[in-house]
């Protein structure tokens, strides 16, 4: 056995043991150490760079670390083979899911605006805005020596007489606190409860003068990105607002690599805990204690997430989703309980899960299709969820048909050498000079903050502008020569959008022919996904009378590029709307109204789900939309016209 010792940039360390031959990414994964690797070990993305310190290594040399990064101890764990005693830096990006934790300024109009959008959205089509949670006050008589029942029944009776309900459910919780609380409080007190047409459940107890705030977690579990409100369960004011990197993104940056994981010795509980421990209790306790809110007032939380996130959040094997016949365990559940996976609130608060509708379009497309309210209309819409997964939904008031793609990680900036997700420092908007190719970009935060990497909104504008400006061919080859072109010693072009001296980043930012061919692929599965449904039910492109995109990419995307490249139909740009993340705005709707989870429930059980790898030709769409804009150019008019008046 050899000693691994960890060292972190922050002077922090950890010592494991291995045999001689374990590879070192599964040594730090067995000792918890977060190193980001979204190919899941097989040496594709080459992100799970670490540092060697001291002692040695049986390393690969990759296409993806240079002659003079070797030279300088930078290894791939994932092509590393313990053969001694050995030191290995770990950066401070392998635990990016960590540190770039946000928690959002909600002075900010545009913060919370989406959120009483979606609150009027619901309320016009005739969805009231209430919920089975409330506070009451209680008053009983005190207990005497002629009057000895006990606190519970005392209690029990109370509420009954003041809620006219035949059936009290008290849990151990209140118990616990009764004695105390109700003799502080001469047995006037306030009580937390839910109450339907069946029971009252209670939920706290406080003093009678103690302000009580139903507080309310809504919860976005993305396969890259997790995002959470906080919320006052009575008036659906949004109290806090967080989103941090997904922890279990070092198993895998997709679904498949995550449930190969998780079928490993120990695996199920090691990808729950990611996302429990290491993701969503520090958001929470985050997020609470930037806005001083206690933790155990959120009696009730909502989750949208797709159904692999369900399943791995609840522990389940999830390995059924990807054998045939793509079986899983639920697609709608009112089991679970915060106690039961370990969510730092209250213990008795229930969780709402959104309900799934095939192995791979889960709740999240559910809470998105409802609030999206294509359901409502009679016009034909197309409901596109830029994520990990491309998932879409097409149809109006009379049916539903969804699908989902593996678009891959690249809309969130997986799978690019430079990606990140859409936080501080991500370039966000480009524009290129087609004479001089240099780029001009927006970048997510204050004026001061530098470029360290670039997320999806930013990929889709700087591979339409380095198409449009003939710096690469429609196969996504680099074909001009400049300052910003580099070359490495296997041919393997590159653009560079800022140099080291410009970038918040230990080098340049810049974007590869490995990265374009995997987002020119990503986007070759969303435009083939589109077609296939639409001819699945013998439509045409030009019959979507609206397109909704989906997605927290960044503050938008540009439309108009996006179709440029070949990732949207060719349509009209003033029929697509950016309605940004409707996951977590549809879980929000969820929790605030039981009219409307009811009613996702129903879009749920009323959508059709098609199964893409079943239909035949769809592999012929896709092949043939790998590439710039696409092979079969007619398919793109607009686009044609434009090159014709010299414009592109």
């Amino acid at each position: 056995m050899y000693q691994v010792n960890f060292q972190f940039d922050n002077g922090e360390s950890v010592v494991s043991f291995a045999a001689s031959g374990e590879n070192l990414l599964e040594v730090a994964r067995k000792a918890n150490i977060p190193i980001d690797a979204p190919c899941s070990g097989n040496g594709s993305c080459g992100k799970c760079r670490v540092r060697l310190l001291a002692g040695s290594l049986n390393s690969t040399k990759t296409r993806h670390i240079s002659d003079m990064e070797y030279e300088e101890g930078i290894r791939l764990a994932c092509r590393s083979i313990i053969s001694d005693e050995v030191t290995i830096g770990v950066p401070d990006i392998a635990s990016a899911y960590r540190s770039r934790m946000k928690v959002a300024d909600l002075s900010s109009e545009d913060e919370i605006r989406i959120f009483e959008e979606a609150k009027h959205k619901v309320s016009e089509v005739g969805i009231p805005l209430v919920n089975t949670m409330r506070v009451v006050e209680v008053s009983m008589n005190p207990p005497t020596l002629d009057d000895t029942m006990p606190d519970n029944e005392r209690f029990e009776r109370a509420l009954k007489r003041t809620l006219n309900s035949n059936i009290v459910r008290i849990p151990y919780s209140v118990l616990k606190k009764m004695p105390d609380v109700f003799r502080e409080n001469e047995f006037k007190i306030k009580a937390v409860i839910r109450q339907t047409r069946k029971d009252v459940f209670v939920y706290d107890i406080t003093g009678i003068d103690e302000e009580v705030v139903i507080g309310g977690l809504v919860v976005d579990i993305g396969t890259t990105t997790v995002s959470a409100l906080i919320i006052d369960m009575e008036n659906g004011q949004v109290l806090a607002k967080g989103s941090t990197g997904n922890g279990q993104i070092r198993y895998g940056a997709d679904v498949i690599n995550r449930i190969i994981e998780s079928q490993k010795p120990g695996g199920q509980e090691k990808l729950q805990k990611a996302i429990v421990v290491e993701t969503l209790n520090p958001l929470i306790a985050k997020m609470c204690s930037e806005t001083g809110f206690d933790p155990d007032h959120i009696y009730r939380m909502a989750v949208a997430s797709n159904t692999t996130m369900n399943h791995l959040l609840m522990g389940i094997n999830a390995d059924p989703l990807r054998k045939e016949p793509y079986i899983p365990t639920y697609f709608k559940t009112n089991s679970l309980f915060a106690s039961d996976i370990g969510i730092n609130i209250h213990p008795d608060a229930h969780i709402i899960i959104s309900p799934n509708i095939g192995s791979y379009v889960g709740g999240d497309i559910t809470a998105g299709t409802f609030v999206s309210m294509i359901w409502n209309r009679p016009t034909y819409s197309l409901f596109i969820d830029l994520g990990t997964n491309g998932e879409l939904v097409f149809g109006n008031s009379d049916f539903l048909m969804s699908c989902a793609c593996s678009a891959g990680p690249a809309f969130e900036g997986g799978d690019i050498s430079c990606g990140m997700r859409a936080t501080d420092g991500a370039i966000e908007a480009c524009t290129i000079d087609p004479s001089t190719m240099t780029p001009q970009f927006k970048i997510i935060g204050d004026e001061d903050t530098k470029p360290v990497g670039i997320c999806g909104s930013g990929i889709i504008d700087v591979i339409h502008e380095l198409f449009k400006c003939k710096i690469i061919s429609p196969k996504g080859k680099f074909v001009r020569e400049g300052e910003r072109i580099r070359h490495d010693h296997y041919g393997m072009g590159s653009y560079i959008l800022a140099f080291e001296e410009e970038a918040g980043a230990e080098k340049d930012i810049e974007i590869t022919e490995v990265d374009i061919d995997n987002f020119i692929r990503a986007k070759g599965a969303i435009f083939s996904a589109i077609r296939t449904m639409l001819s699945t039910l013998g439509f045409e492109v030009s019959m979507i009378d609206d397109v909704y995109v989906a997605g927290g990419i960044g503050s938008g995307i540009n439309m108009k590029n996006a179709v440029e490249i070949g990732m949207f139909p060719d349509i009209p740009i003033e029929r697509f709307h950016y309605i940004g993340n409707s996951s977590l705005t549809g879980a929000y709707t969820m929790l605030l109204s039981t009219q409307a989870e009811k009613k996702t429930y129903e879009v749920a059980r009323n959508m059709t789900y098609l199964e893409l790898s079943t239909v035949s030709g769809y592999m012929d769409e896709f092949v043939a939309a790998c590439f710039l804009p696409h092979t079969d150019s007619r398919l793109f008019p607009s686009l044609e016209s434009t090159e014709q008046k010299g414009e592109v």
